[in-house]
């Protein structure tokens, strides 16, 4: 397998990460949120992790409905829904979205990461997308194996829970199991 080259973000409140940058283009990114929300719901948390406030949202059902509409991606599960602009907005041709608004909302960036202790091992694995302004969209948290299906601390790890993690850098990195993430011990804060 090629080596894909990872860089390292220092941010604040969160730690140290490592990340993988994925491409941005509409159809990538429908192609991966289709494959974690229609086949991987059961095990992911997602929502905005911003300053002051972290969304960590998990369904008790597969969507019941995934579109593309004016760059726009919906996912529905009823009674709750979201949309994430992942490609072109135009607007109405009646009331055209302004490019320079078109551009902020669109994604700019999506990546992989591992947030990594004091220590060099990692104890949280995610999914993040940014759209044009810098401003986070949405992340989607991997299962933990320092945390239980119900959120409650693992005690011992349950390195089984990184399946999907590992699943994913492989597919779409074309990266195989990395020892490192079996490394920790525990969560730790910054």
């Amino acid at each position: 397998m090629s080596r894909v080259e990872s860089r390292f973000e220092d941010q604040p409140g969160l730690g140290r990460l490592e990340i993988w940058d994925l491409p941005v283009e509409a159809a990538f990114l429908e192609t991966i949120l289709r494959d974690l929300f229609e086949n991987h719901w059961r095990e992911i948390v997602f929502g905005p992790l911003i300053e002051g406030a972290a969304w960590e949202i998990s369904v008790d059902r597969a969507p019941r409905h995934i579109s593309l509409l004016d760059g726009y991606l919906t996912v529905d599960f009823g009674r709750m829904h979201f949309h994430l602009c992942i490609g072109e907005t135009r607007g109405d041709p009646r009331s055209p979205t302004p490019p320079t608004l078109a551009k902020r909302r669109r994604n700019a960036e999506t990546v992989l990461l591992r947030r990594m202790n004091r220590d060099g091992t990692p104890d949280t694995w995610a999914l993040r997308m940014r759209n044009g302004a810098g401003e986070e969209q949405m992340t989607i948290l991997f299962p933990n194996p320092f945390l239980t299906e119900k959120m409650q601390l693992a005690d011992p790890p349950d390195w089984s829970r990184l399946a999907l993690w590992d699943r994913v850098r492989d597919r779409y990195l074309s990266l195989a199991p990395d020892p490192i993430d079996r490394s920790g011990t525990r969560i730790m804060h910054p």
